[in-house]
């Protein structure tokens, strides 16, 4: 009978079988003991590392918060939006869903700026605090993400991921998108799509409803906040590659795409709102030919690499080349971008993160790299704001990996990385005073950037609200010989502003003819250029060709209806005409718009109390209005006081009506306005007499 027992002989050599054909997994798990056996950074160290971080973003854009706006979109966005300088109101929140003032779709950029407001007023500082501690979270989230996707246990993960987040902490060419108030929408936008990375980072390992919900949550609060996110189901595919390393086979492959489907869904939808609002926008997108677009989009790939590693000359506005490239710049700039990419296709299994960076980097800048154009500019330094992530991680990585093999080439990388880091922290702290008001801004990138029409006529505007005219026109004129040199419909709304400044400066000073000239030219471009046909209207004014007045007046109001200025103004040109019943409404409705508005205020308060019309005075409403425009413009303005006085009248109450105007002929005598002085004490003769005042002009003529 044969025993059951083996001999030990026998399971020795069994054992050294099975280990000779298990050896490959058996030395891959080695290596993943060797790796978890790796000591984990401890909290303090990553402590320090995000001290550091926010100690350098405080130091490079900490003076920000002495930094006034620019007129350049900041009016736009912030003190020139009535929706948003109002503050928080549940009005203003609902509104903020469909506001399209600034021709795009972000209603969590406009509640953060109406937030701003509510906290800050109109105080710079304060906005421009938010944008720096906004691109301060966005920073610590963009670390802690990299740290976490990439292996939090070990200790050349943390050093790779503290240095691409110091690059993007302070990178020159991200000043732009800090250091401007309009860019809001880069840093809180920033904010949620590193928040969804980190969101999605859980998902793929806990594989839980809840995080792929919220995850799909804060994506489109992200989308809210700027359009330009709609590349975020690629990059977190590209992060299925690595590091997640979720993409073992084709199969997984489409599994993974089908997984995102409902993100890129939001995507799609996301984008066809953009391109439709843009659209409408006035001449938001004027289409370039392809060609000339294709040629920008290729140099300018390259261009901003370039701009990465030697980040100089940089500025607000960098004219569209159009067809001035030359044919070598596009080659070699095309050949390069192919070459770049098929060395990093080549080498995706070996070097994962060359090919992740690099795709990062094309696929992030893609929506505004000019295919598409939007606005007259070539290239912009905030679009790099995150495809620039891309370029950092294809660098870093290589670099650790390599720095690893001996403790010498560490602190080379390690010494190298600092020196980086504190040259450009010194770039950068320097590029972001040129953004310290406007002035500074424009004479900045005037002497850095040839041909610039849009720096030439944002000086020429600034210049002018200071009642520079000569040096305003002087800039207007350098703007439109610029843009003269290109005839194409692209530049029709540029002409039509750059007539229409120039038109506004010949007002200014007088010269109505040559104003009215270059006005009609403006509309002649842009028929529904609003500012034009106003200016227009009050320069016809101003000649005395009324009826010209109120139908311009009209038009504005037909594309901007909610316009309290144009409301006011036509109500003083039909006044002139003496419709008053319906002047007296236009006033109306610029209180409503503007219910602090002391000139409406004023002149509706003198329509209601000296008007002939028996029908249209009305004192009790006349005084209201008079003592808040007093009570606004500071009680000393003679003319304001001299309305509430007639107000007192028409109200019957004669004793303040008298004290009133006293008050009022003594502020004019003081003032050195003898004519108003005398007019006035004709005024107390009558309230004497226990007589109101009368204006003959204000006579109802229907």
């Amino acid at each position: 009978m044969k025993s059951n027992f083996i001999r030990p002989e026998r399971l020795i050599v069994n054992r050294r079988r099975s280990k000779l054909k298990e050896s490959p997994a058996v030395s891959r798990m080695k290596v993943r003991a060797r790796t978890v056996k790796t000591p984990s950074p401890s909290r303090l160290a990553l402590l320090a590392v995000c001290g550091i971080i926010v100690v350098l973003v405080w130091i490079v854009f900490g003076q920000t918060l002495a930094h006034d706006f620019v007129n350049y979109d900041d009016k736009t966005y912030v003190y020139g939006n009535s929706l948003v300088d109002a503050g928080l109101s549940w009005h203003g929140l609902t509104q903020a869903f469909v506001d399209t003032q600034t021709g795009n779709w972000h209603p969590f950029t406009i509640i953060s700026h109406m937030i701003d407001c509510q906290l800050f007023d109109l105080k710079a500082g304060g906005h421009h605090f938010t944008n720096v501690l906004l691109h301060t979270i966005a920073a610590v989230l963009l670390f802690f993400f990299f740290r976490n996707a990439t292996g939090s246990g070990r200790t050349s993960s943390i050093w790779s991921s503290a240095f691409v987040t110091a690059l993007f902490a302070i990178h020159p060419l991200h000043v732009e998108s800090v250091a401007w108030i309009a860019e809001r929408k880069d840093v809180l936008s920033a904010l949620f799509f590193f928040l969804t990375l980190i969101t999605y980072v859980r998902y793929t390992r806990a594989r839980s409803l809840g995080h792929y919900l919220t995850m799909s949550i804060l994506f489109v609060c992200g989308l809210m906040s700027k359009p330009m996110l709609v590349t975020t189901p690629v990059i977190l595919l590209l992060l299925d590659y690595w590091p997640l390393q979720r993409m073992p086979d084709s199969k997984s492959f489409w599994q993974l795409i089908v997984e995102k489907l409902p993100l890129l869904t939001l995507s799609v939808a996301s984008s066809i709102n953009t391109f439709v609002l843009q659209e409408r926008s006035t001449g938001s997108i004027a289409q370039l030919p392809f060609g000339w677009r294709l040629q920008n989009a290729l140099v300018s790939y390259v261009t901003y690499i370039w701009q990465t590693i030697w980040p100089a000359d940089l500025a607000v506005f960098y004219p569209h080349p159009e067809n001035h490239l030359a044919l070598w710049q596009v080659a070699s700039s095309a050949a390069f971008l192919l070459a770049i990419t098929l060395f990093v296709f080549l080498f995706r299994r070996t070097r994962p993160y060359l090919f992740v960076g690099w795709l990062w980097y094309l696929v992030m800048l893609l929506p505004v790299i000019g295919i598409v154009e939007v606005g007259l500019q070539g290239h912009a330094d905030r679009y790099t704001y995150l495809p620039a992530v891309g370029l950092y991680l294809a660098v870093t990585w290589p670099i650790a990996d390599t720095a690893t093999a001996s403790i010498l080439r560490r602190k080379i990388f390690v010494a190298s990385a600092i020196l980086v880091v504190l040259l450009l922290s010194a770039c950068a702290w320097k590029q972001t005073t040129y953004w310290r008001d406007s002035e500074t801004l424009w004479k900045h990138t005037l002497a850095v950037t040839k041909e610039n029409d849009v720096a030439h006529a944002n000086f020429g505007m600034l210049l002018m609200d200071r009642g520079e005219l000569d040096n305003a026109l002087s800039h207007f004129q350098t703007a439109l010989d610029v843009r003269s040199a290109s005839a194409h419909a692209h530049y029709d709304l540029s002409f039509a502003l750059i007539h229409g400044d120039i038109g506004n400066v010949l007002a200014r000073k007088g010269r109505l003819d040559e104003a009215i000239g270059h006005l009609l030219q403006a509309i002649e471009f842009q028929p529904n250029y609003a500012d034009a046909h106003y200016n227009l209207a009050t320069a016809l004014f101003r000649k005395g060709q009324l009826d010209d007045a109120i139908g311009e007046y009209r038009t504005t109001l037909s594309i901007h209806p909610n316009d309290a200025g144009t409301h006011a103004n036509l109500g003083n040109v039909l006044v002139q005409k003496g419709h008053l019943r319906e002047a007296m409404q236009h006033y109306e409705n610029a209180l409503q718009l503007e219910p602090d508005s002391v000139l409406s205020l004023n002149n509706l308060a003198w329509t209601l109390s000296t008007t002939p019309d028996d029908a249209l005075r009305n004192g009790a409403r006349a005084v209201e209005l008079a003592e808040k425009a007093n009570r606004l413009s500071g009680e000393n303005n003679p003319v304001f006081t001299r309305t509430l006085a007639a107000a007192y009248a028409e109200a019957g109450q004669f004793e303040d009506a008298i004290k009133t105007a006293r008050r009022a002929s003594e502020q004019a005598n003081a003032q050195g306005v003898r004519d108003l002085a005398l007019q006035i004490q004709e005024d107390v003769d009558l309230y004497r007499r226990r007589t109101p005042l009368r204006d003959p002009n204000l006579r109802n003529e229907r």
